[in-house]
């Protein structure tokens, strides 16, 4: 109703049309205005968050022409708040939420409601930094894949081995530091080391919960450590369709499993070192982790790489003993007296 309201849009100044819709526009109506397309529908798994850097530098460059821009859907209730919504995150970015966001647009048009789904990826947007380039942040590729995950699970499959995102092939892992590469999963087996801090996914266990009648909590920690997809996974989750083929050359089956078992990448080794499942499993605390590839606790080591180096250093956790000599040669009774022993290895 508003873009057909020609003497409302004269009098704000309208320059730039942003229609967020999959529409087929009228051209005549746009005629005398820069318009931009966004061709989404309002459904929760739409990925509108792809669009965000588009349309906000259309707003931009028409606010800062000294026009007006006049962004709308079907009913100005959830595409259009969700990119004006996007635009005030990225505009300022930290200075609002995007609930914050939200309520301030409320304040003039009381009915904007963005669905669930878009909520989300205006979440995922701000947790980005809100930045100009998405398709290729780390946070913005790991969406897509949990994406592609859900919809290959709603058809009874696997996901393609195209569409996985092996965490430790990128260039460094999301929220990743020095001091979180201290922390090594290795095979109880064979010391072979699986996994780094990383590259664990951390769930609350719910221990705090009200728990069933005749159902306790679980003590201790869970009984798996669940893991995103690391490349020597591949032939657990992508196993070759023949066992026996000589060539070096790896080849999967795209009828991939939907769950099954881990094995120790070590060749020699080869011990059932946890599990997956696409679909997702419950874990033992009370969690469901989806998709889950865990490794079991009681067949792998959690160990601390910082005491492994200080214990490689010269004299690290050794006391060396005095000496019991005197500058001239004899024996100094005070050192042996006023140690005691003490001291000595």
């Amino acid at each position: 109703m508003a873009l057909s309201n020609k003497t409302a849009l004269k009098n704000a100044n309208i320059t730039h049309i942003v229609s967020v819709l999959r529409l087929t526009p009228d051209e005549e109506r746009f005629r005398s205005f820069e318009h931009l397309q966004i061709p989404v529908d309002d459904v929760d798994d739409e990925d509108i968050l792809e669009h965000f850097p588009s349309t906000n530098a259309f707003i931009k460059s028409g606010l800062e022409g000294g026009g007006g821009v006049l962004v709308h859907c079907a009913m100005g209730k959830s595409r259009s708040a969700t990119v004006c919504i996007a635009f005030l995150l990225h505009r300022e970015p930290g200075a609002l939420t995007p609930p914050e966001a939200l309520e301030m647009i409320r304040k003039s048009r009381p009915l904007c409601e963005p669905n669930d789904g878009f909520m989300k990826q205006l979440e995922l947007y701000h947790k980005m930094g809100c930045p100009k380039n998405v398709s290729g942040h780390p946070l913005y590729k790991r969406w897509q894949y949990e994406r592609a995950v859900e919809e290959s699970i709603a058809c009874g499959r696997a996901p393609e081995v195209d569409l996985v995102r092996f965490e430790d092939e990128e260039p460094e892992p999301i929220n990743g530091n020095e001091a979180d590469q201290s922390t090594e999963i290795k095979c109880r087996k064979c010391r072979r080391k699986l996994a780094t801090m990383p590259f664990i996914i951390p769930h609350t266990q719910e221990n705090e919960k009200r728990q069933p009648r005749g159902h306790s909590a679980p003590e201790g920690p869970c009984a798996h450590i669940f893991l995103h997809p690391l490349t020597w996974m591949r032939p657990s989750l992508f196993p070759e369709p023949d066992a026996s083929s000589t060539t070096d050359e790896y080849s999967y089956t795209p009828e991939a499993p939907l769950s099954g078992r881990l094995t120790c990448p070590n060749a020699a080794c080869g011990a059932n070192i946890g599990k997956f499942a696409w679909q997702g499993m419950k874990c033992n605390c009370g969690n469901w982790v989806v998709p889950a590839i865990g490794l079991a606790r009681a067949r792998v080591d959690v160990m601390d790489a910082r005491v492994k180096r200080e214990a490689m250093g010269g004299s690290a956790g050794i006391r060396v003993p005095r000496p019991i000599g005197g500058a001239g040669g004899e024996a100094s009774s005070s050192a042996g007296d006023a140690g005691g022993g003490k001291g000595l290895l």
